[in-house]
């Protein structure tokens, strides 16, 4: 086991002024896409409107500039009643005191400075409006997700008001490229980020952490996936990423109750490694498997998949990955950060005490119906994850692997590391490595800060990519070739 000396990373640190804290619940906001109506609950709802001239539907992107306007005015409580919303919605929206109480979770981004004109989208087969949104702490977009005109969610998303464009590079070039979905008959759309030259590179798939996530996996001003893509493509390293399948067909997969962690990404890290043995610059030898956070925790069950596939991976990459079950880190998370306000409202203490109720449910998953939902997932999902154990998997994976962990992360903690030590880190196939003053995203921050840390316009550190990169090196050197 190799960890890196505090001394040897801290003088790297920079001292850095911090806002003040965020709760996580406001980085998704209060109500997740995965809450929104299915299409026949939201004709349902159509139909029982019918007549109701003075029930506003949000079908424009006028209509989503009005809606948003009034939600950050100074009565966001006019929407009330005025607007259609999906039953789910309505229901999420009175448990946290209406629309007011709703407006009221913004109010550690700051003071509104600036709201763009929505413009229209999609996201996970539904209708969206982004609103880009600049508040004196921190720029988002709200997103409004609607269902056949009815408000369906609320989220807040990566800030796209003069967002960048997708930089060139004399090192590197980034490439379209799709990810099969046998299974759906689908495609995900992806990118590769290939070196410059003619190979063959080795490469490294990335896979995403829990929730909906795009194939940078954004989330506030961040974009950690990017960042991993273009650094290492810089060290002649291939990086292919993707949008995860719930991100682009979540409302599909919402009608499907069986769906588990298998569907959401395992299935799609497994063709994603035969997809790039098949290209032409890559060496079909030298590809591994890089999860953060979930996708992490998901590493050993790829590998065991990767073992009757035609092609293998050559060394697994495990980032902010817990052995712990998820419903125990939520609330570990959710207690931690409610910790750190000032103090809590009533709407906000009624949310944790719903969302932990729900959670009690998983004591006994043996009560659950495979109808039952729990913290937006059905219970086969949690039925999977209970019978999964990742560290007993890791265990038995034969292949290198780089474990990696931010000493400021209180969505996978210290804790978890300590667990990873004690069960793999004598391993001779096993690196790990900490990180003082980097964030779950692998940026810098601290703990104390909370989501106020995904504010920022950091990228991922660069000795993380360092690791990374004399890590798969390794195997370059192992096959007596060179990149």
């Amino acid at each position: 086991m190799k960890k890196k000396t505090a001394a040897a990373r801290q003088a790297m640190m920079k001292p850095r002024k911090y806002r003040s804290v965020l709760l996580a619940v406001i980085m998704i906001l209060t109500v997740c896409i995965s809450s929104a109506a299915s299409g026949k609950d939201a004709a349902e709802d159509t139909m029982s409107l019918a007549g109701m001239a003075e029930i506003r539907k949000t079908e424009t992107a006028a209509d989503a500039d009005e809606w948003i306007r009034i939600f950050l005015g100074e009565n966001p409580e006019e929407l009330d009643g005025a607007w259609a919303m999906t039953d789910q919605m309505q229901a999420a929206a009175e448990r946290l005191g209406g629309m007011k109480g709703m407006a009221q979770s913004l109010a550690q981004l700051g003071t509104l400075e600036e709201i763009s004109p929505a413009y229209e989208g999609e996201l996970k087969g539904y209708k969206v409006f982004y609103i880009p949104c600049v508040f004196s702490n921190m720029s988002v977009d709200l997103v409004l997700v609607t269902d056949q005109g009815l408000i369906a969610g609320l989220n807040t998303g990566a800030y796209t008001g003069g967002a960048e464009q997708e930089e060139t590079s004399a090192l590197f070039d980034s490439i379209d490229l799709a990810l099969p979905v046998p299974s759906m008959n689908k495609e995900l759309p992806g990118t590769l980020t290939v070196p410059k030259g003619d190979g063959p590179f080795p490469a490294v798939v990335l896979i995403h952490g829990s929730g909906p996530c795009d194939r940078d996996e954004s989330v506030g001003n961040l974009k950690p996936f990017k960042d991993l893509a273009e650094g290492l493509a810089e060290k002649d390293i291939a990086v292919y990423r993707f949008d995860k399948r719930t991100y682009v067909y979540g409302s599909e997969m919402m009608n499907d109750h069986q769906i588990t962690l298998v569907e959401e990404s395992i299935e799609d890290a497994v063709n994603a490694v035969q997809l790039l043995a098949a290209q032409e610059k890559i060496d079909p030898d030298r590809i591994l498997v890089l999860g953060h956070s979930l996708g992490g925790n998901a590493v050993p069950a790829i590998a065991g998949e990767l073992e009757q596939a035609p092609v293998k991976a050559c060394g697994f990459i495990m980032m902010a990955a817990s052995p712990r079950p998820l419903d125990e880190l939520m609330r570990e998370q959710y207690d931690y950060l409610y910790s750190l306000l000032p103090e809590v409202t009533e709407e906000q203490q009624a949310e944790k005490d719903a969302l932990f109720s729900e959670l009690d449910r998983l004591k006994d998953p043996d009560a659950l119906t495979d109808d039952d939902m729990i913290a937006g997932a059905y219970a086969p999902y949690w039925k999977w994850l209970a019978d999964y154990d990742a560290l007993k998997e890791a265990e038995g994976i034969a292949e290198p692997c780089l474990l990696l962990q931010g000493e400021e992360d209180y969505q996978v903690t210290m804790e978890d590391f300590a667990i990873w030590q004690e069960a793999v880190g004598e391993k001779e196939n096993w690196q790990l490595i900490s990180y003082p003053g980097l964030i779950h995203a692998f940026t810098q921050g601290q703990k104390a800060e909370g989501a106020a840390a995904y504010s920022r316009n950091e990228k991922v550190d660069p000795q993380v990519i360092e690791d990374i990169a004399g890590f798969i090196s390794s195997f370059g050197a192992a096959a007596g070739t060179s990149s």
